[in-house]
């Protein structure tokens, strides 16, 4: 086994080597950027070398900064993690150069499976069935675009070099092909360096299901089974299961041996993932399967697949790349229970899942044991920026069977508060209530289909909802006052109490809060004997509440008991329920009104990000939804469009500027 190894990687993935590594006895090395230099991998390594700017161009994606972190630490081996270099040949062929293991497949392994075009030629070879496409080297958008027509509409036009759903465009329309090549490529040239394409036949109601392969070098090879990673929204994985629902045997044997073959026909060594199209019948039940891509590293949805075979993936890593075997034969491998895994991301479902950004003011998830794990980078107090994938945790469960792993799920995940950015996880319980997910109807156009339900439009707060935000602050005001009373001059003076005996009269507080546009003035009574009468337009509720000394609030609202979280997070208090997070503002008449841009015909910015290119100029007049930019950030595309009919007076930035959230992109005429 090695004595030091470097984590050439970032955030969970980071953390998630590194705490095997301790327990393996086995010391670790982080890298950082600028951005980075407090984060929880830096923290929790033995050792931390800077390695440049936030830009990952400019550190985690520079080979010989990497080389030279390893010279100066003495590490031995080099876990690549997921994304970044982890699936770059010639970064394996410069540390085997330099002496140092890659915790990862040979660069031949990486350099076949890196092309989806070559992997398909390679998987045709082996008889592996494929999906009706095209793969070769001709790139001419006429010669494409014919060939689109020859496979047959709907097709999917797929980054070569690709993964995670990036330069990938599903085209319905044979007049919206030429569009969605363009962008599909421009995606792919930043992500990957690479625009070469293929066009494939999208398999209609098609299911993801991907087989975990492990290979050492002595040629031994086995699989640990499938994982179900159809629930997808831009072909972005959201929940994934192990093992798949309506899965048989004999489909779970031969996707296991045709995964197996084809690690070995490569000389693969490591942990790998071979993906595969299936689809999906009337019954829910598969059907036949199609080969898609093989990737040469970790996944990010292995934690599922380590939960229902007992084993761990990063030790099984650390052990191959030292030389020794397979810890186990393939029927020696057991597949017991069920695990999910869900992503929780800073991002606004409602506002077209854009990546969000922002301090967790708050993060608190649920304790974790023998059926739930917490796969995180981040800790309350930390940032999420705009350099990296906007990824905050992984919650993953385990239970004897789906549906009672299901069900811990959505528990695990309404126990998670989060406030300071928006996320995704009243989305992804809303997931957990979901009838065709539940029953295990399965299929990559699930979220599309039941979206109006997925992401419901935003409701004004009901009484509930006002009373525990003024429940909220006038208990804070309490905390306050008694503070502030033990520290003064007369702890007992009257002038240091809040409560509401006046002389003939009963007190009230007021309060207003806001959300949108709407005012919701809330009239807090003190009642004789305890609690408030709480009268708002939402309605009037008799209430009560403790806060206790980790910011929950413990409630009794109409005689029923509830408890609750309040952030406050500047003027905003972000109420957290089980089920719904709601943020409303606390109106401070003080405070200045800001200008918000109403009216003054500027089109700002969603979020920070890079302009990839620009469409219009000065003087053009466009029509509403009109394409005027595109935006990438936290690499995914972003496309501007026109709100409205009108012509541009300024076009304030051109292709390759940085933005800034809340910017003016372009102005209007009046």
């Amino acid at each position: 086994m090695f004595d030091k190894i470097l984590i050439a990687n970032r955030g969970e993935i980071a953390c998630r080597v590194i705490r095997t590594a301790k327990a393996l006895g086995v010391r670790t090395v982080a890298v950082y950027s600028d951005a980075d230099a407090t984060a929880q991998h830096v923290l929790l390594a033995d050792e931390a070398v800077h390695i440049g700017p936030p830009a990952a161009r400019e550190s985690y994606l520079v080979t010989d900064k990497i080389l030279e972190a390893c010279r100066r630490t003495g590490a031995q081996a080099v876990h690549p993690g997921y994304g970044f270099l982890s699936e770059n040949a010639d970064f394996a062929r410069a540390l085997e150069q330099a002496g140092i293991a890659f915790i990862g497949p040979p660069a031949s392994a990486i350099d076949a499976m890196g092309s989806k075009s070559g992997a398909k030629t390679i998987m045709e070879k082996a008889n592996v069935p494929l999906v009706p496409g095209y793969h070769g080297d001709e790139q001419d958008a006429e010669f494409l675009a014919k060939e689109a027509d020859r496979i047959g509409y709907p097709v999917l036009i797929k980054a070569s070099a690709g993964g995670g759903g990036k330069g990938m465009r599903l085209v319905e329309d044979p007049a919206a092909f030429a569009d969605a090549l363009a962008s599909c490529r421009r995606e792919s040239a930043a992500s990957f360096g690479d625009d070469k394409v293929l066009v494939e036949r999208f398999v209609t109601r098609p299911r993801h299901i991907e087989i975990q392969v492990f290979a050492d070098s002595q040629g031994n090879a086995v699989h640990l089974f499938e994982r179900d990673c159809s629930l997808q929204r831009r072909h972005q994985k959201v929940i994934e299961e192990s093992p798949a629902p309506f899965m048989s045997e004999e489909l779970r044997a031969r996707m296991g041996a045709a995964a197996t073959e084809a690690a070995k026909a490569i000389g693969y060594v490591g942990a790998g993932t071979v993906e595969f199209i299936v689809e999906s019948r009337e019954d829910g039940r598969p059907g036949e399967f199609f080969f898609m891509e093989m990737n040469t590293r970790l996944q990010v949805e292995h934690p599922v697949t380590e939960m229902v075979t007992g084993q761990d993936l990063v030790e099984w890593q650390l052990r191959v790349a030292a030389g020794a075997p397979l810890p186990l034969g393939q029927d020696d491998i057991t597949l017991s229970g069920h695990a999910f895994e869900a992503r929780l991301y800073a991002e606004d479902p409602a506002n077209d899942f854009l990546p969000s950004t922002g301090k967790l003011a708050r993060f608190r998830t649920p304790e974790t044991g023998a059926h739930v794990r917490i796969d995180s980078g981040v800790m309350e107090g930390d940032t999420v920026s705009v350099h990296y994938d906007p990824m905050i945790a992984k919650v993953i469960t385990w239970d004897r069977d789906r549906g009672a792993a299901l069900q811990r799920l959505r528990r695990a995940l309404e126990e998670t508060e989060l406030a300071g950015l928006t996320s995704n996880r009243d989305f992804l319980i809303a997931l957990c209530r979901d009838e065709e997910f539940a029953s295990g109807r399965v299929d990559t156009g699930l979220i599309g289909r039941n979206r109006d339900s997925l992401v419901p439009a935003e409701e004004g707060p009901d009484a509930k909802v006002i009373a525990l935000a003024a429940l909220n602050e006038l208990k804070a005001r309490e905390v306050e006052t008694a503070r502030q009373a033990a520290s003064g001059s007369d702890p007992h003076s009257p002038w240091s109490v809040l409560h509401g005996w006046r002389l003939n009269d009963i007190s009230h507080v007021d309060l207003v809060f806001k959300q949108g546009d709407r005012d919701y003035p809330t009239v807090c009574k003190y009642v004789i004997g305890g609690g408030y009468e709480i009268s708002s337009p939402a309605g009037t509720v008799s209430a009560d509440a403790e806060l206790d000394g980790d910011g929950r609030l413990h409630a009794v609202i109409d005689g029923a008991r509830l408890t609750a979280t309040v952030a406050a997070v500047g003027q905003d208090r972000v109420v957290i329920l089980p089920g719904r997070t709601h943020r409303i503002l606390l109106h401070d008449p003080m405070a200045g009104a800001g200008d918000t841009d109403g009216g003054t015909g500027k089109l700002t910015a969603p979020m920070p990000g890079k302009v990839t290119a620009v469409f219009v100029k000065k003087g053009d007049k466009v029509e509403a939804g009109t394409a005027l930019m595109i935006l990438e950030a936290m690499k995914m595309e972003h496309t501007i469009a026109a709100p409205v009919d009108g012509v541009l007076a300024e076009v304030h930035f051109q292709e390759g500027e940085q933005v800034d959230e809340g910017v003016a992109l372009v102005a209007f005429e009046e």
